[in-house]
């Protein structure tokens, strides 16, 4: 038997060095957060001469992680990106399909942004009053009700009249499961949660979304949403904090619970639906594709995701100096992540 697993070994590292020897550049998919970050990085180091520069693909974290988690080979990207951490199930499914070695590497924070026009008048709304906004149903009088909420003053006479508006991720994206988590499952009232609870249903009912127009699926391309609030000041929608800061002289961020995002309030978390951003690196092919290592080396340097790094300069905010070195040691020595 030990016999017969060493050789099925063997048969497996030939596999993955003769197909991963056949490309010889790196392939990245993945979160389209983090796509703005990768694709600078990617494109200085194409410009160094010594390898290609790196394919990327924006699929959606979740999207990403099926191709990343679907085999080891050329057939398979090297890289995904992620908004969120890997789920337990994606790690299930990375394992079934024998990759096994996985390195972890923590990018950097990012605010959820809940982006207006400039033409718009500023805004702070609660976590709540978007749940209110969003959600398929919602506490009445006591009772659980098909949202009935058609403009934004009918949630509270403070809030805009008009139309209730919002471009929203797809399931599949991070982004989507990290405001699903920060502003969905935070902002459900308590009664809403107990009548959930007292008619059977999941916890993650509160996130469930309405389907009655006001809340727009967009898809993964952050650019469109950008392009569609700037032609409808009525229009809403929420990404990642870099697409404000590359498009500051067209949309500006809502406040949320009072706070808006920003370097330091994100940094501090006290911008309440901060998260840190990821990119998972499949190690098994670090030694057969040209360029991984350095890749890795010139992503995870201070010089690229440090305070005074390049990335810094189009909205990355960066880690603490301790995050910052189990990162760097992470990225240069490889360190895998369990998948138990």
């Amino acid at each position: 038997m030990k016999k017969l697993n060493f050789i099925l070994s063997l048969v497996a590292a030939l596999v993955v060095t003769s197909y991963a020897s056949a490309r010889d550049q790196i392939k990245i998919v993945g979160s389209s957060t983090v796509y703005p970050y990768a694709t600078v990085v990617a494109e200085k180091f194409g410009k160094g001469g010594k390898f290609k520069t790196p394919v990327i693909e924006s699929t959606g974290t979740g999207g990403g992680m099926k191709l990343f988690c679907a085999g080891v080979g050329v057939n398979h990207p090297d890289i995904t990106n992620a908004s969120r951490a890997i789920k337990s199930n994606e790690k299930a499914l990375c394992a079934k399909n024998g990759v096994k070695d996985i390195v972890e590497i923590i990018v950097g924070n990012d605010g959820l942004t809940f982006a207006q026009s400039v033409k718009a008048k500023d805004i702070n709304f609660t976590k709540e009053q978007l749940w209110r906004a969003l959600a398929h149903d919602v506490d009445v009088n006591g009772k659980l009700v098909a949202n009935p909420y058609k403009k934004w003053s009918d949630i509270d006479k403070s809030l805009p009249n008009h139309a209730i508006k919002i471009l929203i991720a797809p399931p599949t994206s991070g982004t989507r499961d990290a405001w699903n988590d920060l502003v969905m499952g935070k902002g459900c009232s308590q009664v809403a949660k107990d009548l959930y609870k007292a008619a059977g249903k999941k916890s993650d009912e509160c996130a469930k979304v309405r389907e009655d127009g006001a809340a727009i699926e967009a898809g993964e391309n952050d650019t469109l949403i950008v392009n569609k609030i700037v032609a409808d000041p009525e229009m809403f929608g929420y990404f990642g904090y870099s697409y404000l800061i590359a498009n500051k002289d067209k949309i500006k961020a809502a406040k949320v619970d009072g706070k808006a995002p920003s370097l330091a309030s994100i940094q501090d978390y006290s911008y309440g639906i901060a998260r840190p951003l990821f990119f998972y690196v499949k190690k098994a092919h670090v030694e057969v594709i040209p360029g991984m290592k350095e890749f890795l080396a010139e992503f995870t340097s201070k010089g690229s995701m440090g305070p005074k790094g390049y990335l810094a300069d189009i909205g990355l905010i960066p880690l603490d100096d301790k995050t910052y070195n189990k990162v760097r040691t992470a990225g240069t020595q490889l360190t895998t992540i369990s998948l138990n």
